[in-house]
């Protein structure tokens, strides 16, 4: 396992002399069996992030900066405020955008803020972006997945766009959803469709009526 480990990481130096370790490929996604494995072997407390994660496509960064007020729970929908700012396109400052939920997820929110008496200026409580990579690793290799050491955050967002696409939304809606365009899409997100009809229905358990009037039905 060490030795399998080793081959899939490359090693970088940098400029202060501290050495650390990066994946050669960064391709993993869930299928939506394991997923499902993963997210129920989350404790409680850990589960609004993975959820809110897979559910928006959201970047962490973005779901962190979410507050109560955000949510428009009347119209199933939520702005990212902060967003990724890119830089090489000239941009100076965060582009929100609002983005649909399904009626399952807003119903998962609404609870959970009023389980934990949150108020309209209330973050979520999304874990930082190393305690939700270690709460990833530890799970899954608690699951069995052997190539634990192969995902990270960034491929729950991977997923979200893979699973969509699978079920038949089109490429501009995943790009103006993910917040990018649509090369960046096929070169970093875009996968060949290798989901299977069972895997098609667990998305839509998953995903819940996100897409409920373009679902594909195989």
């Amino acid at each position: 396992m060490e030795n399998q480990i080793l081959n899939n990481l490359n090693t970088i130096t940098r400029s202060n002399g501290m050495i650390y370790s990066v994946r050669k490929n960064r391709d993993s996604f869930f299928f939506p069996d394991t997923w499902m494995k993963f997210y129920d072997s989350l404790k409680k407390s850990q589960k609004i992030t993975f959820d809110f994660l897979i559910n928006t496509g959201a970047r962490i960064n973005e779901a962190r900066h979410v507050q109560v007020g955000d949510i428009d729970f009347d119209r199933n929908n939520l702005i990212l405020r902060v967003t990724k700012v890119k830089a090489k396109k000239g941009e100076k400052n965060s582009r929100p955008r609002t983005i649909s939920i399904s009626t399952q997820f807003e119903r998962r929110l609404k609870k959970y803020v009023s389980d934990n008496q949150l108020n309209n200026d209330s973050y979520l409580g999304i874990l930082s972006t190393p305690a939700a990579n270690i709460c990833m690793k530890k799970t899954l290799q608690k699951i069995g997945v052997s190539d634990f050491y192969m995902y990270s955050i960034h491929n729950i967002r991977k997923t979200h766009g893979n699973w969509i696409k699978a079920i038949g939304i089109d490429g501009a809606e995943i790009c103006l959803r993910l917040g990018h365009d649509y090369n960046t899409f096929i070169h970093s997100y875009g996968s060949p469709d290798i989901f299977s009809f069972q895997d098609i229905k667990n998305i839509n358990i998953i995903l819940g009526d996100l897409y409920a009037n373009k679902l594909v039905r195989r």
